[in-house]
């Protein structure tokens, strides 16, 4: 049975895509291996949280200039073009939205501000690893009345990992997609276990949600 301090409050749950960007598909050159595999599920967890009316953001990268992890400063220094506004890459996956979606406001969400992308669905942009640092997902998810964030996306040891962290500090109910997240070693998963997050396929989600009605 779950920590009823940690069980998730599907009623009150939110999905958090992060960095399911055209650029980082499996075979592009900056791709990650098993991203573009977990399109499926990851349609199918955007389609059930519509279905439930419950909020839904997709974080997104965009490198423009050089306030850029270190550690990428001197690839996009050097002109590499990863997420670049205005580019193909920078855009969502196919099939995470209803059709192709709305173009990304680069101006608006580089301003710090979400982008709707339909309703109670929007994008924000983060600068650095975590989902939260720098960004309004904190007040968009307490504004919708959310205490627990589902997250889903590309890929676990980096940007996942420091988002559920950081949503754990901030006393979120913290579920992670297990089959809708690229980059999960079976090490990986027992660490966020570790701090507090539920670990749960897709089906299971989304039955829980159609269940909450």
């Amino acid at each position: 049975m779950t920590d009823p301090h940690l069980a998730p409050h599907w009623q009150s749950a939110a999905l958090v895509t992060i960095d399911m960007q055209r650029d980082f598909l499996s075979g592009r050159p900056y791709g990650l291996a098993g991203t573009t595999e977990i399109i499926p599920a990851l349609r199918s967890l955007a389609d059930a949280f519509r279905a439930a009316r419950r909020p839904i953001v997709h974080i997104v990268r965009l490198h423009r200039g050089d306030d850029v992890d270190r550690v990428r400063r001197t690839l996009i220094a050097g002109g590499a073009q990863l997420t670049r506004p205005g580019t193909d890459g920078r855009r969502l996956a196919a099939g995470l939205l209803p059709g192709d979606g709305p173009e990304l406001d680069d101006d608006l969400l580089l301003d710090g501000r979400p982008q709707e992308l339909g309703p109670g669905e929007y994008a924000v942009f983060k600068p650095r690893w975590g989902a939260f640092y720098r960004t309004p997902l904190d007040d968009l998810l307490r504004g919708h009345g959310v205490d627990t964030a589902v997250f889903a996306g590309c890929n676990l040891p980096n940007c996942p990992r420091a988002s559920m962290i950081e949503a754990s500090e901030r006393d979120y109910r913290v579920v992670l997609a297990t089959d809708a997240v690229s980059q999960a070693g079976e090490q990986g998963l027992r660490e966020v276990a570790g701090i507090g997050v539920v670990l749960l396929p897709t089906a299971r989600i989304v039955a829980a949600l159609a269940a909450a009605g």
